[in-house]
């Protein structure tokens, strides 16, 4: 028995579907047969995708369906006025696509030959029915500082030049010297990163542009180890780890930085405090984390991670007094 092919991914069908619609409407009457050569698939598949045609449309009611019929060897589409053209990007879109084009190209996160080709394609579409001819992203000069920083970290990772660190960690609120071997800039959540090989932690680390105090670009190599791997940020900057256990956490306001650090899962205001949950590592980590607060973080709930935390507290003063 033959193993099965692989799944089609859900995105290819629906792009598939979207450009066969209004191909379809433009050739009312096609044969089923030249139809399939036509779109480059096969028959089967056709009118596999022909009868959840019939289960598509603007609305839910019958008449908002589209109308489709093959059954006598010709093709027939109708009530597909919504997507009876091929799409394209209204100037908005366009706009957006090309700025975060120019800001890929900035980071140096992408080949710049490849980002350079697709800005001019997204650039000439959006010439031909807007009359736009290009878009120039004006930088914040009141963030020059931060955009120096970001045009240093970029070069050094096309340079493959190392990078020397001051670095702040807010949930210990230290400052760290670090020698990086910076591997990639990326953006995420509205935040700039740098991501490299730490010669102090001996593995990759992300780094957060903001809380860089200061970058040096050395006169070394700064390619990183063979073993060294980027991380997966299809989830964010920290995914929550499965597993741990849920923890809510009242933040004063000196303490709000944590909900910026940290992914959060839930998050309230309550007057000046805000109430977070969020996934604790493990018990040391969260007594740490709210023991370093100097009683700006509480515990709200589960009442064993307030009442471990308590005894800790109880401990170490106990060891001062004492």
């Amino acid at each position: 028995m033959s193993p099965r092919p692989p799944a089609e991914p859900a995105t290819t069908r629906v792009k598939r579907l979207l450009t066969m619609v209004p191909w379809l409407v433009s050739r009312q009457g096609i044969d089923l047969a030249e139809a399939a050569a036509g779109l480059g698939v096969t028959e089967s598949q056709l009118t596999d995708d022909l009868d959840l045609l019939f289960m598509c449309g603007y609305g839910p009611m019958t008449d908002e369906l589209i109308d489709v019929s093959y059954e006598a060897g010709r093709v027939f589409v109708d009530n597909a006025d919504a997507i009876s053209r091929p799409l394209r990007l209204g100037v908005d879109e366009a706009v957006t696509v090309i700025v975060g084009l120019r800001a890929l190209a900035a980071s140096g996160a992408a080949p710049s030959d490849a980002v350079e080709r697709a800005l001019t394609k997204v650039e000439q579409a959006c010439a031909a029915v807007s009359g736009i001819e290009r878009v120039v992203v004006i930088p914040d000069h009141a963030d020059a500082e931060g955009k120096d920083l970001l045009q240093s970290a970029s070069s050094a990772v096309q340079e493959r030049r190392r990078v020397h660190l001051s670095y702040l960690v807010p949930s210990r609120d230290e400052r760290t010297e670090r020698d990086v071997d910076p591997m990639r800039v990326v953006a995420l959540d509205g935040h700039w990163y740098l991501e490299g090989w730490c010669h102090r932690a001996r593995d990759t680390r992300l780094f957060r542009l903001d809380r860089i105090e200061a970058l040096s670009v050395l006169d070394e190599d700064g390619t990183p180890p063979e073993g060294a791997r980027s991380r997966d940020l299809s989830s964010g900057a920290y995914p929550s780890d499965v597993g741990h256990d849920a923890v809510t956490l009242r933040l004063r306001p000196a303490a709000r930085w944590v909900a910026e650090y940290y992914p959060v899962q839930e998050l309230r205001e309550d007057g000046e405090d805000l109430v977070v949950t969020l996934a604790a590592r493990d018990e040391d980590w969260l007594a740490r984390l709210v023991l370093r607060g100097g009683g700006e973080i509480g515990i709200e709930a589960p009442a064993s991670a307030a009442e471990a935390v308590m005894a800790r507290a109880q401990a170490a003063l106990g060891e001062y007094t004492g």
